[in-house]
């Protein structure tokens, strides 16, 4: 009897998790994919996949050359997605010219797109901004920006992969 309450407790207490964890990346169109689902590949895999800038910044924690980057000065309409794993990271409208040399943006498209964590490489204490699904490092994120969140995400063009709002979808009332 003992062992039989202790397996339906087991089973009570473990299905939810499992239903959860089978359901996810069921996504339908238009929906935000779940960043929650690690995308994990060697080192060679990342080397295979990226050009060697790519693999310098996302996977090394490079940056590049300010004023280099393809999006600094992009005006277009459209999301820009990690170059890694295409998790959706910042959109359009949130990019501002902050005159610091690489696209920055006052917010993420939502706050499970990216994690932050503490960098203190090169003498500086500085927040690291990482791709929430691939630990891609994208940039920095810093209290200076403007309103409504008064937020820099000083991004490297080269870990981002634009894609462009079809204007078409707008006008038939897709999102932007």
């Amino acid at each position: 009897m003992k062992r039989t309450f202790v397996l339906i407790l087991a089973i009570a207490l473990i299905a939810p998790l499992w239903i959860t964890a089978t359901s996810r990346g069921k996504n339908t169109v238009g929906e935000v994919p779940e960043v929650d689902i690690k995308v994990i590949r060697t080192e060679e895999e990342w080397k295979d996949l990226l050009t060697s800038e790519q693999f310098r910044v996302t996977r090394k924690g490079g940056t590049e050359p300010a004023f280099s980057g393809q999006y600094y000065n992009n005006k277009e309409e459209g999301t820009y997605n990690c170059i890694c794993c295409g998790n959706p990271l910042f959109s359009s409208g949130t990019k501002f010219d902050s005159g610091s040399g690489w696209p920055s943006f006052y917010e993420p498209t939502s706050p499970q797109s990216v994690r932050t964590r503490e960098d203190r490489s090169f003498g500086m204490k500085r927040v690291e901004v990482l791709c929430s699904r691939c630990d891609a490092h994208l940039g920095h994120v810093f209290n200076d920006g403007p309103p409504p969140t008064g937020l820099r995400y000083c991004i490297n063009s080269v870990a981002l992969e634009f894609e462009k709002t079809d204007r078409d979808d707008i006008l038939k009332g897709g999102k932007p």
